[in-house]
């Protein structure tokens, strides 16, 4: 039975640098939101907390991010006592007023009237040559490695791939001690040149990008841009990378690849929640449609953080903060006149400190463009989704023999994410790979239907959310 609207049942999902703050607002409102979360500790993946008992300090984890790490981990240890904290708990479907859960292997459900979804985003998959073998990781699965297991990958390790992740993750990782030996930036130099003065709207994160490659550098650690055709090569594991530069073809050897293209919004509950979606052409993906402060176009369901478009975790922070907020001035809160003016005033700077980041974030597409030649170049027995180990070739013959320029379509002929990631890694590539064939954009290729669950789950939880449906 879902609560009455006399006494609201929030519910925020996700406890990184959007949830953390929109939990905070809420309970200095004096209200008592529900926090569910993945992750055993708050944080998110960029603020990431190791399991207690772990030595290393923040300084360490976080390096130049150390103090705002500190400082949202403290904000919501305060907070712990004023919130329903639920951590280790997967939000595996969403309907219109209630939540299905997993936690300890057990299945519950959870009713809301208000919802904030702060689900983050996950590293853009580019396939290639080799990616599915041994050694072979995300940008992502590395930091967790780092920050939550406090170990790197062995041997020697390439960081390959776009984005101010890639130069972040190798000086994480030579700090800590790996044996970078090199970094690929697909990236070209005069993409990040025309990007300058946008990326000069936030000096102090620009300065730290320059550091990181000045420090990398100092190091003996090469930097390539402009790569092209990088491919990984092995038998059981990868041994070797090889990638064209400026016609030139190089090999390196190597024990393990960290690789990624950018990061890519979470938006599978905010689908199933009923969200309207629109194609964003910056973010190169389907995202669901907000205001400047977060409501979506469902009454009662808020977004916020990079869920719901990547703008990192400083933007994060505003935009849970700003959900809050307008939660808060849809239930009519605060009832004074005065705090109630001063609300919608800081309303009014969240939105603006938004769109000014946004031009920030404009910045950084112009300096690390989503590559989309690849769709056209790669080979046919390239492996797209390796969950059923669908090639680009069988992608390709779909639309030559049977017609296909759906994505939907596409999938239910082919398979293809119909795996255990549900498209969350092959999805975008098998787009890109169909909008190429067919001759359209990929937002006419459309966009993959969402279905319960998001991940896997057991059957023992789906029968029990059967039985009590």
């Amino acid at each position: 039975m879902s609560a009455s609207p006399a006494s609201p049942q929030i519910v925020i999902v996700g406890a990184g640098p959007a949830g953390v703050r929109a939990a905070q607002t809420l309970a200095e409102a004096g209200l008592r939101p529900i926090v569910i979360d993945e992750n055993r500790r708050a944080g998110g993946q960029i603020y990431r907390q190791p399991p207690p008992g772990f030595v290393r300090s923040k300084k360490e984890l976080y390096g130049f991010e150390a103090a705002k790490a500190e400082a949202l981990h403290g904000s919501f240890e305060q907070l712990r006592a004023k919130i329903d904290y639920r951590p280790d708990t997967l939000v595996w479907n969403c309907t219109p007023s209630q939540l299905d859960l997993l936690h300890a292997q057990r299945h519950a459900e959870q009713p809301y009237t208000h919802l904030i979804l702060c689900t983050g985003a996950l590293d853009r998959v580019m396939p290639f040559p080799g990616w599915t073998l041994p050694g072979v990781y995300t940008l992502g699965a590395a930091q967790v490695a780092l920050k939550a297991q406090g170990c790197v990958l062995d041997g020697r390790v390439v960081v390959a791939g776009s984005g101010p992740l890639l130069y972040l993750l190798a000086y994480q990782y030579a700090k800590a001690g790996a044996d970078v030996v090199a970094v690929l930036d697909t990236a070209r130099f005069g993409g990040k040149l025309r990007a300058l003065p946008a990326l000069l709207r936030q000096p102090a994160t620009f300065a730290k990008g320059l550091y990181f490659m000045g420090w990398l550098r100092a190091r003996g650690i090469p930097l390539f841009d402009g790569v092209d055709d990088i491919a990984a090569d092995g038998k059981q594991t990868i041994q070797s990378l090889r990638w064209t530069r400026k016609g030139k073809t190089t090999e390196i050897a190597c024990d393990a690849l960290a690789t990624g293209f950018g990061l890519r919004s979470e938006t599978q509950l905010a689908e199933l929640a009923g969200c309207r979606f629109v194609f964003n052409e910056l973010n190169q993906q389907w995202l669901p449609q907000r205001d400047d402060v977060g409501r979506s176009s469902v009454p009662g369901v808020y977004l916020a953080g990079d869920g719901s478009g990547i703008a990192g975790a400083d933007a994060a922070e505003l935009s849970g903060h700003a959900a809050a907020l307008a939660l808060l001035q849809d239930l009519g809160l605060p009832a004074n006149a005065a705090a109630k003016a001063a609300a919608e005033q800081e309303s009014r700077r969240l939105a603006h400190a938004l769109r000014s980041n946004l031009q920030f974030r404009q910045g950084l597409e112009t300096a690390f463009p989503t590559a989309v030649h690849w769709a056209r170049d790669c080979a046919d027995d390239l492996v797209i989704c390796r969950c059923e180990e669908i090639t680009a070739g069988q992608l390709r013959r779909s639309v030559q023999q049977e017609g296909t320029v759906e994505i939907n379509r596409l999938k239910a002929l082919t398979r293809v994410g119909m795996g255990r990631c549900q498209g969350r890694m092959c999805g975008a590539a098998a787009a890109e790979i169909l909008a190429h064939a067919t001759g359209v954009s990929v937002a006419e290729a459309g966009r993959l239907r969402v279905q319960a669950p998001v991940k896997p789950i057991p059957v023992s939880v789906a029968l029990a959310a059967e039985e009590q449906a």
